[in-house]
């Protein structure tokens, strides 16, 4: 991997739960793994007062509390670690953080290049680009400058598109990275090669040998504590509207002519563009809407969601999605995307299932199990493929039997988390696992019915914690006789079962 240039990375939000989850972590593993420049340094700004001792300090603590860290090592990174006070809704503020960059470029011969992260409330998207463009902090004639943004990249339609207007007034599109974390792991972007580096697979990938697709991400826990937070998102917002769709257009994109950030990215918009509008038959047949419900679980008592602290006692917010979706395209006219996301379910699992059409072998096709191709993205990521075969003895009845792969079989200790490789990409101007304005917006457009719908008074249904969600999601594909595959936490595990 190439090591990207000499960079300056400010985090906006430097004292706040994702930068000491995640991208302080994701930063000392590439340092441990020499993956940085030799020259680089990391800025945190937030408004707590900290000198760059007691900032380091608590970037050390952080760090020997979650990860394995090797003393020496540690040390020496804190040294590329500083911090500047400001009140990020004072644009004059902004002065001390552009004198603190100045200052570093001085010490330097080299261009310094400059990766905005904002870990901040989406409330400050559009506050600190301005204020930084206040200051000449967006130009590029001393190095790059480029903004990381974390989802969710508005509230809606409406709000997306005015967000996107007032970033690009100081930003161009080539230095914004909108961050989707799915994108970054390894076996999201193994669709891509599994499916054009392999000449078996490509030619079945179409509405002639594919009955349905399925797209699965559910977990186990509730909200926690961020019922606030989640009482203004729901399911449609948090998952469905950026992971999901994202994950169904690298399952149905067309073949890139290569693997770039501006070919890549266009044919994902034009799949995200393909999308079949959302009618109000559509919203009323072939989408399901649910919340979870108060259940005894292995003799646990878990909470409803309404019980969940932040929560609204009469809350209308959705924590389940299940969608029967469809794709206006030559390749996939005709087949249904059932796609579902929800908290409180049985185990914590993320997967593609591509359901084969049935052999139409007069024989063999009525009694045969179907043939599906798992891609797990997550846990136990791998590849698992069911078919049929003999039944030992007499006769010709058939069996469903597996071929598996796992990931750990392959990959060394050293592979690289989705923060770590999109921080990396981010760094050397590759956009390719970014999302694009274009396609943030066609996300938006395809999901602004349902958030209408949602008020609907009868648009919610309830479901026990523990359970796949409501039944009216199963009877989403009953009535086309199919039926959702139950994962288990294990891959090869082919019966209900739980974590």
């Amino acid at each position: 991997m190439v090591i990207p240039e000499n960079s300056d990375i400010v985090i906006f939000g430097a004292s706040g739960d994702l930068t000491y989850r995640k991208l302080i972590p994701a930063l000392y593993h590439l340092y441990v793994n020499q993956m940085l420049p030799s020259d680089f340094s990391i800025l945190g700004v937030s408004r707590t007062a900290n000198s760059d001792e007691e900032y380091r300090e608590k970037v050390r603590a952080s760090l020997v509390k979650t990860e394995k860290t090797d003393p020496e090592k540690l040390a020496a990174f804190c040294q590329h670690v500083g911090y500047q006070a400001i009140n990020t809704l004072d644009c004059d503020d902004y002065g001390k953080l552009q004198q603190r960059l100045e200052e570093k470029a001085a010490q330097s011969v080299a261009p310094r290049n400059t990766l905005f992260y904002l870990a901040t409330p989406p409330s400050l998207y559009d506050v600190i680009p301005a204020s930084l463009a206040a200051h000449g902090l967006n130009d590029e004639s001393t190095g790059w400058k480029r903004l990381i943004i974390e989802k969710p990249f508005g509230y809606d339609l409406e709000t997306a598109q005015e967000l996107d207007k007032k970033l690009h007034k100081h930003f161009k599109e080539s230095q914004i990275f909108r961050i989707d974390h799915y994108l970054g792991k390894e076996t999201v972007q193994n669709l891509l090669v599994f499916r054009f580096a392999n000449g078996m697979f490509e030619p079945l990938w179409n509405r002639n040998f594919i009955d349905y697709v399925e797209i699965t991400a559910a977990e186990f826990l509730g909200v926690e504590e961020r019922g606030g937070y989640y009482e203004n998102a729901g399911a449609v917002r948090d998952m469905l509207q950026n992971h999901l769709l994202q994950v169904l257009a690298m399952v149905a994109m067309e073949p890139p002519s290569a693997i770039n950030g501006n070919v890549m990215r266009d044919e994902v918009a034009k799949v995200l563009n393909s999308l079949q509008p959302l009618s109000e038959e559509d919203l009323r047949k072939n989408l399901v809407l649910g919340q979870y419900t108060a259940s005894e679980l292995r003799g646990k008592e878990l909470a409803g969601y309404r019980e969940e602290p932040g929560v609204a006692e009469d809350s209308r917010t959705e924590t389940y999605v299940g969608l029967k979706a469809f794709i206006n395209n030559w390749r996939w006219n005709g087949v249904p995307f059932y796609i579902r996301t929800g908290k409180r379910l049985p185990t914590r699992v993320t997967e593609v299932v591509i359901h084969f059409k049935k052999t139409p072998h007069p024989v063999f096709g009525k009694d045969a199990p179907d043939n599906k191709l798992v891609l797990r993205i997550q846990p136990d990521e791998g590849i698992l493929m069911n078919f049929a075969l003999k039944r030992p003895g007499a006769g010709f009845k058939t069996q469903e039997v597996a071929m598996d792969f796992r990931y750990d079989e392959l990959v060394d200790s050293n592979v690289l988390t989705a923060y770590e490789r999109l921080l990396l990409d981010a760094m050397a101007g590759d956009s390719t696992l970014f999302a694009r304005s274009d396609a943030v917006e066609a996300c938006w457009r395809y999901v602004q019915p349902i958030l209408s719908f949602n008020q609907d008074p009868h648009a919610l249904f309830g479901y026990a914690c523990g359970t796949w969600g409501p039944k009216e999601a199963d009877e989403l594909l009953a009535r086309d006789n199919r039926q959702w595959r139950f994962p288990c936490s294990n891959l090869t595990d082919t019966e209900y079962c739980e974590l």
